[in-house]
């Protein structure tokens, strides 16, 4: 990804002004650290961990094609609770006990925020929106947000989710009757990009960005951009120093990075959209039930009291990304492993066919127990978001269900959390945990979701959405829960239904993690995160 920005590192190095920024960094760090050493009042329990390097444990976790694993190994040396070594000496909390996280999430947005350094990366990716909101901000602005997410919202906004995904059938029929064989190879990871993109045009914004007709404007440039970008081991380390330290933004050589690219490509998009709907409004005979028709609906009513111009143009930034990467990384997932199963692709397509024509929202809801299984067993294998990073804004005490041992050897029954210090939550690990989803947590299999006891109860003490933490939990959920799920079960119902998918280099074929800032699937051997499977016509 990154490679364009350093393409004259050493230049910058040796310049003044990098000398001078890292003699300010270098007492930052040493004011931070006496900080730190001369506290008063209590400190924060000191955990168990690995060891650390000049720049902590976080690279290694970044560096993983697999973080989850990493955390795993570290859980059974260490416990469901231990800390971990970050850049230059500071150290975060990882908490993977069931009754950490409830009291955790119940106090998110309040005692636990974005730490600063977080707030300026999405401010610089996706302006100041609901992800960086806490507190009394978030609260008022989900309120004016939630009657754009809700199931009410969400069913008026089905038929453009049929259409998109009926646009991708028409696409894909074509390239494999000109393939003339009966089948063709597919990139499958570029083309949920498209009818992503598409979908949040059109349900976010009544805009159609044509990418799965094969326009290219600069959102999907960027955006195809930041997803294939590549990590080099200097990048990585960049952005652990950026995460400590987001003056480095400043630094002359962020000019091409991709993600002011994306910044500068959405926040264009957006003001544009937001006048032009601006515009129109009143003046339409049409409803309008995009996300952006409810929001300048709700601003018109509510003035200055809810939500102002300035964070409804950061919501639609934050729809723009969060809404088009997640869902396009859910979406390839979903295929590849129906592709890797095709046992379990052929009892899917029985339940599709069992029913003549296409659901209502309520109907693919509820009326299709094995389709919602497999849904949530992709969001509970494959999160597109690994972890989640916060910060303690003021003293806490977090109940454990079971004692860890402290760095002194001790055993404690809770932990207390100091002011300003780092917590983590490892959504990919406790997803797939051994210890909480049984010895199976690792296997794909949808079935879990409908037998008696296919929950486990560790499992069912996590309080996310399905026992998930996917989407999160607590005051912070993700808004967007019923609009991913919707997408994700349309373009399902559409491709299984139309076609059968099959690995292209048969069914052992290795499946990595990596590529890009999020962990998208890609085959062994593939230049980037590639995901080609052969899709066939099903003719029943």
């Amino acid at each position: 990804m990154f490679s364009p920005l350093f393409d004259n590192l050493l230049e910058v190095i040796r310049s003044p002004y990098a000398i001078n920024l890292a003699a300010g960094l270098a007492v930052i760090w040493a004011l931070r650290m006496a900080y730190l050493t001369n506290r008063k009042g209590p400190r924060t329990t000191r955990l168990r961990g690995p060891p650390s390097g000049f720049f902590g444990a976080e690279e290694v976790l970044i560096e993983s094609p697999d973080p989850a694993a990493v955390h795993e190994a570290w859980y059974k040396e260490y416990g469901a609770a231990y800390e971990i070594p970050l850049v230059l000496g500071e150290r975060k909390i990882i908490l993977c006990d069931p009754k950490a996280l409830a009291h955790f999430f119940t106090r998110d947005s309040w005692t636990y925020v974005l730490a600063q350094a977080d707030k300026v990366t999405l401010a610089r990716s996706v302006g100041k929106g609901i992800l960086s909101a806490a507190g009394e901000i978030h609260r008022r602005q989900r309120r004016s947000l939630a009657p754009a997410f809700n199931s009410t919202s969400i069913r008026k906004i089905m038929p453009l989710f049929y259409d998109c995904s009926h646009k991708l059938k028409i696409a894909w029929e074509a390239i494999i009757d000109a393939n003339g064989s009966g089948s063709a190879i597919m990139e499958v990871q570029d083309w949920m990009n498209h009818v992503s993109l598409d979908t949040i045009g059109l349900a976010g914004f009544s805009y159609n960005f044509a990418s799965l007709d094969g326009k290219r404007g600069p959102v999907t440039s960027a955006f195809e951009a930041f997803g294939a970008a590549k990590r080099s081991s200097i990048s990585i380390r960049f952005l652990l120093l950026l995460r400590r330290f987001p003056v480095l933004f400043h630094l002359p050589i962020l000019s091409s990075a991709l993600l002011n690219e994306v910044y500068k490509a959405t926040a264009d998009i957006s003001k544009s959209l937001f006048e032009k709907a601006n515009k129109e409004e009143g003046r339409s005979d049409e409803k309008d039930h995009s996300i952006i028709g409810l929001l300048i609906k709700t601003e018109d009513a509510e003035i200055n009291k809810y939500i102002t111009r300035e964070e409804v143009l950061a919501q639609m930034m934050t729809l723009l990304v969060a809404g088009y990467e997640t869902t396009a990384i859910s979406m390839t997932w979903a295929l590849l492993e129906l592709a890797r199963h095709p046992d379990i692709q052929k009892r899917l397509r029985e339940e599709i066919l069992s029913f003549d024509g296409e659901p209502t929202y309520d109907q693919i809801s509820k009326d299709f127990p094995y389709f919602d299984a497999v849904v949530h067993e992709i969001f509970r294998l494959h999160p597109a978001v690994q972890d989640m990073p916060r910060m303690a804004k003021e003293d806490d005490i977090i109940p454990l269900s079971q004692p860890v041992c402290t760095k002194s050897g001790e055993f404690t029954h809770d932990i207390f959390v100091a002011r300003g210090t780092l917590v983590g939550i490892p959504i990919s690990f406790i997803n797939r945990s051994d210890a909480l989803w049984g010895p199976d947590a690792k296997q794909f299999r949808p079935e879990r979701w409908l037998e008696a006891d296919g929950i486990t109860p560790q499992a069912r003490e996590l309080q996310g959405y399905r026992h998930l933490l996917t989407f999160g939990d607590g005051p912070k959920m993700c808004l967007g829960k019923l609009f991913a799920i919707a997408e994700v079960k349309t373009v399902l119902w559409v491709v299984v239904k139309n076609f059968v998918l099959e690995m292209r280099d048969g069914p052992n074929t290795q499946v990595e993690r990596g590529g890009g800032m999020l962990h998208r699937p890609r085959l062994a051997g593939e230049d980037g995160a590639k995901v080609p499977l052969r899709i066939k016509r099903y003719d029943g």
